[in-house]
């Protein structure tokens, strides 16, 4: 499960074995893609996903996620009421359900570990230890989610505007 040929430049938030983590205040230091808003169900609330800037300047150039691309999506639960700007006006609260993290690999580094293929590392952290990654198998923990983006590198691309030329 090592990563090959060393390579220490690719990411800071996978480790040699291919250990994904959790990016320290990614809110300050990535770019805000876009946001999903699920009105109900068990992934209800706010999806916001954030970037590397870098990763965007390569995508509105390439339309492709450059290797060690990082994308962080927070879900957090959501309240509603009447505002001057209208009724039943829903906002994230400061509560947090969860983070996924996905690392673009265009090498294929860690084949022999179960959650990097098909050219990403995917993982899931929860708020009570968002040091682990408890994502265990990404077939079976992550693509049933993004099959419908395969065609997109599986990932939603259509809510994120940022990717976008302004």
């Amino acid at each position: 499960m090592a990563m090959k040929d060393g390579d220490k430049s690719f990411s800071p938030y996978v480790d040699k074995q291919g250990r994904i983590s959790l990016p320290k205040d990614f809110r300050l230091k990535m770019v805000h893609l876009g946001s999903f808003f699920v009105p109900e169900g068990e992934a209800s609330g706010f999806h916001d996903v954030y970037a590397e800037a870098e990763a965007v300047l390569h995508y509105r150039k390439n339309g492709t996620f450059p290797d060690g691309a990082t994308i962080v999506k927070e879900l957090r639960p959501s309240q509603s009421g009447d505002y001057t700007t209208g009724k039943n006006v829903s906002h994230a609260t400061s509560d947090i359900k969860q983070w996924f993290v996905m690392v673009k690999d265009t090498k294929g580094r860690f084949k022999d570990n179960s959650v990097w293929g098909d050219g990403w590392g995917w993982a899931l952290f929860k708020t009570n230890d968002s040091s682990v990654n408890v994502s265990q198998d990404y077939k079976k923990d992550c693509l049933g989610c993004h099959a419908p983006a395969k065609k997109t590198d599986w990932v939603y691309i259509e809510g994120y505007p940022t990717l976008n030329k302004p």
